[in-house]
């Protein structure tokens, strides 16, 4: 009895504290949520818009002339690049074996110039004593045999010098002063000349530029050489001054989008680009700013 008493008594306190976690763990604790500091507008009356750092040359990503595979990365992510930099390099060895094959063609058409000019040499020299001996026609075929034969020389030639610019089209060079913003292309891989693949390095220019997209609703009030200011979200004391560049006059959907639950994903805006100087603080290439661009007070 004792025992089965004792079974009893560790069966309820079981049940006491089973039910005292199952109550414990159905109460929430208390989470701490930091709100987002609001951005306080320079100006009385404004424009609110958000903008995206790009390059001012813009992204761009690196192609080939020449497909093949990669054999050589002489850059990385974040190095500084000049003009005329060399980027990467495609296995050249094909390129090479058609350059070893010409040159061959042009002795082979050498040695028949020279064959084709001792017949006409002779030929000539025939008809100039003895006319009636070496006909016309034969001497005109003669003639026509060292033309083509000339020509066939110069064609291998020629052959040969675009072979020799396809082999340094091998080596991708930097069109601009800038960045390697990204590569992912691998040592190894395959890269085509003829589609756009992710699978590429992207360069940039130094200077930045912000593209900043206007609400359609606000357009009559934009006035483009009014002052702007971009703040760095979230960071109310961290803003860049903007100086307008150009606007690109076509309105297009909106692509940018905020995460707002409020944002209409149907809004069409005006593309303005503005330049923006680096500051003390990172910026980075595709980054969301927000922006106030000023409204003078009579448009407001």
């Amino acid at each position: 009895m004792k025992t089965f008493s004792k079974l009893i008594l560790l069966s309820f306190l079981g049940l006491i504290l089973a039910a005292y976690y199952i109550i414990n763990d159905r109460q929430t604790g208390s989470v701490k949520i930091t709100p987002m500091v609001k951005v306080q507008a320079p100006y009385p009356s404004f424009i609110y818009a958000t903008g995206v750092v790009e390059t001012e040359s813009t992204n761009i990503p690196i192609g080939t002339a020449v497909p093949g595979i990669v054999t050589k990365l002489f850059v990385q992510v974040g190095q500084e690049i000049n003009i005329g930099d060399a980027l990467l390099s495609i296995d050249p060895r094909d390129t090479q074996e058609k350059i070893k094959l010409a040159m061959a063609e042009i002795k082979v058409a050498d040695v028949t110039l020279t064959k084709t000019l001792h017949q006409y040499q002779i030929n000539k020299a025939l008809h100039d004593q003895a006319p009636k001996v070496m006909s016309q026609k034969v001497y005109l075929s003669s003639v026509d045999d060292l033309a083509i034969a000339n020509a066939n020389l110069a064609l291998t030639k020629a052959k040969l010098i675009a072979l020799e610019k396809e082999l340094e089209r091998h080596t991708v060079y930097s069109p601009i002063t800038g960045k390697v913003l990204q590569s992912k292309i691998r040592v190894g891989e395959y890269i085509d000349s003829c589609c756009t693949t992710s699978k590429s390095i992207v360069v940039g220019s130094n200077q930045l530029n912000l593209r900043v997209d206007i609400n359609e609703n606000d357009l009559l009030r934009l006035r483009t050489k009014a002052q702007a200011m971009a703040f760095i979200r979230n960071q109310p004391e961290l803003k860049i001054p903007l100086d307008y560049q150009y606007t690109e006059p076509s309105i297009v959907p909106k692509t940018a989008l905020t995460g707002s639950s409020t944002e209409r994903t149907d809004l069409r805006v005006l593309q303005v680009l503005y330049h923006l100087d680096r500051p003390l603080f990172p910026i980075y290439v595709g980054q969301q700013l927000d922006v106030f661009i000023e409204v003078p007070a009579k448009d407001s």
